[in-house]
C-alpha cells in the first residue's frame, strides 16, 4: 500500500516515510534530490508530528545555506562541487547493526550469529567499508572469495541472501542512494554435490556394540542416533526433559528450543526409541544433566558442528567411504522400505516432508503406529 499526504509524507508497508525534494537551487550541494527517512510508526497522527519537525527544521537549514551561499558570492567564495561534497557513510558493521536492531527483535540465537557471521564474512573480504563504495562487480569477487573458503553452492546462496537483506534493510532505512550491488548475482550450482549413502546394517550393528563397550556421550550420541534417524543438530540439541522414559512406549519429544531450531515444520515430531537408541536414552538420563549433551548444548548455542567434526573422525575407519554420521538417517529410511513401512509413515517417523495435499490434513500417526514399525528394525 502507498498513500502521500500533504505533510510530506507517504505509508509503505504500514510505515510512514517523510520524503521531501530538495530545493532546485541547492540541489548542486547534495548527493541527491529528494530527502526520504523512515518514521518508524504505523500512526498517522505521530508521523505528522515528526514530519512537521522535520520540515521545519529542513527550512531552516535550506535558509542558512542560502545565507552562506549569499555571504560568498560576496566574497567571492565558491562551494564544492557535489561529487566533492562527502555524504554519510554507512560501514557494513552499520548496516548490521541496522538490520539486527529492526529484524532482530523476538528472534532466537541462531538468527543473530547467523546475521552476524554473514556479514563477517563481507569484512572480511572487503574491509568495513562503506556499503555505497560497492558495486556490482565486488558481488562476484564475493562470491568466489566464498567458495574459496570451502563453502557449498547452497551456502553461498545462504550467504547471499542474508546480506542482501542487509543491505535493502539499509537503503531502505535511511534513504541510501544506492542499488544493491549483491542482488542478482549469479551463483552457480554445484555439480559436484555427492550422493549421501546409507550405512550398511552389519556395520551399524558393529558401532553400537562398540558405543555400549566405550559407554561415553559421544558414544551416546551415535548410538542415539543409529536407531531413530535423528539429525544431528536435533539429537544434539536436546533437553534431557525431551527424552520420555517413564511411559508405556518410551520416546523422544523433539520440539523447537531458542539454542536450537528444526528444519522443516515436520522435524517437529515423536519418534519411539527402541533397541540402541533406547540404551543411549537411558544412558542420557542417568547422567542428570539438564542438557542431554552438555558437551555441545547450553542455553546460548547447539555447536552441532564441532560435535560432527569429532564423530565423523572417530567414526571414519568404521563406516564405508563418503559415509558420516549423517549417513545413519538415509539408513533408516532404507531399515524401514526394507520391513515395507508405508512411505508415509517412514516420512512420519523421520520428520520427512512429504508431497500431497492429503498429507497434510489429520493429526499424523499415533506413537504406538510408530513403534510398531520401529521394532520391527530389530528383527
Amino acid at each position: 500500500m502507498y498513500t502521500k499526504s500533504p505533510h510530506y509524507l507517504y505509508q509503505r508497508n504500514g510505515t510512514f516515510y517523510f520524503s521531501r525534494q530538495v530545493p532546485s537551487d541547492l540541489q548542486t550541494r547534495f548527493n541527491k534530490k529528494r530527502v526520504v527517512i523512515s518514521l518508524r510508526t504505523p500512526s498517522e497522527q505521530k508521523a505528522i508530528i515528526s514530519a512537521n519537525k522535520l520540515a521545519d527544521r529542513l527550512d531552516n537549514y535550506w535558509n542558512t545555506l542560502r545565507l552562506e551561499l549569499f555571504h560568498t558570492k560576496e566574497l567571492k567564495l565558491s562551494f564544492l562541487d557535489n561529487e566533492k561534497v562527502k555524504s554519510e557513510k554507512v560501514k557494513l558493521s552499520e548496516a548490521l547493526d541496522i538490520y539486527i536492531k529492526l529484524k532482530g527483535n523476538g528472534k532466537d540465537n541462531l538468527f543473530h550469529r547467523t546475521a552476524k557471521r554473514n556479514v563477517s564474512y563481507t569484512i572480511e573480504c572487503f574491509g568495513n567499508i562503506d556499503i555505497t563504495s560497492l558495486k556490482p562487480i565486488d558481488a562476484g569477487k564475493y562470491r568466489d572469495f566464498l567458495f574459496n573458503k570451502g563453502l557449498s553452492t547452497s551456502s553461498v546462496r545462504r550467504v547471499f541472501s542474508s546480506i542482501n537483506a542487509v543491505i535493502n534493510i539499509t537503503i531502505n532505512e535511511i534513504g541510501v542512494n544506492m542499488t544493491n550491488p549483491f542482488s542478482g548475482t549469479f551463483i552457480p550450482d554445484d555439480n559436484k554435490k555427492k550422493t549421501r549413502l546409507p550405512i550398511p546394517i552389519q556395520n551399524i550393528r558393529n558401532i553400537q556394540d562398540e558405543c555400549k563397550s566405550i559407554d561415553d556421550d559421544n558414544r551416546w550420541l551415535i548410538a542415539l542416533i543409529s536407531d531413530t534417524g535423528m539429525r544431528l543438530s536435533e539429537a544434539t540439541g536436546l533437553l534431557a526433559s525431551d527424552i520420555i522414559l517413564e511411559t508405556n512406549i518410551p520416546h523422544i519429544n523433539l520440539v523447537n528450543h531458542p539454542w536450537r531450531r528444526l528444519k522443516t515444520k515436520g522435524s517437529n515430531r515423536v519418534i519411539p526409541l527402541i533397541g540402541s537408541s533406547l540404551w543411549a536414552a537411558k544412558r542420557v538420563i542417568s547422567a542428570n544433566n539438564e542438557y542431554a549433551f552438555p558437551r555441545y548444548t547450553n542455553e546460548k548455542k547447539c555447536n552441532a558442528n564441532s560435535a560432527s567434526n569429532g564423530l565423523n573422525k572417530w567414526l571414519k575407519p568404521r563406516i564405508p567411504n563418503d559415509c558420516v554420521i549423517h549417513s545413519f538417517r538415509h539408513s533408516l529410511r532404507d531399515r524401514l522400505r526394507a520391513v515395507q513401512c508405508p512411505s508415509d509413515i517412514v516420512d512420519a517417523i523421520g520428520g520427512w516432508t512429504t508431497s500431497g495435499v492429503g498429507q497434510t490434513y489429520g493429526s499424523g500417526y499415533n506413537l504406538d503406529i510408530k513403534q510398531k514399525w520401529m521394532e520391527k528394525l530389530q528383527l
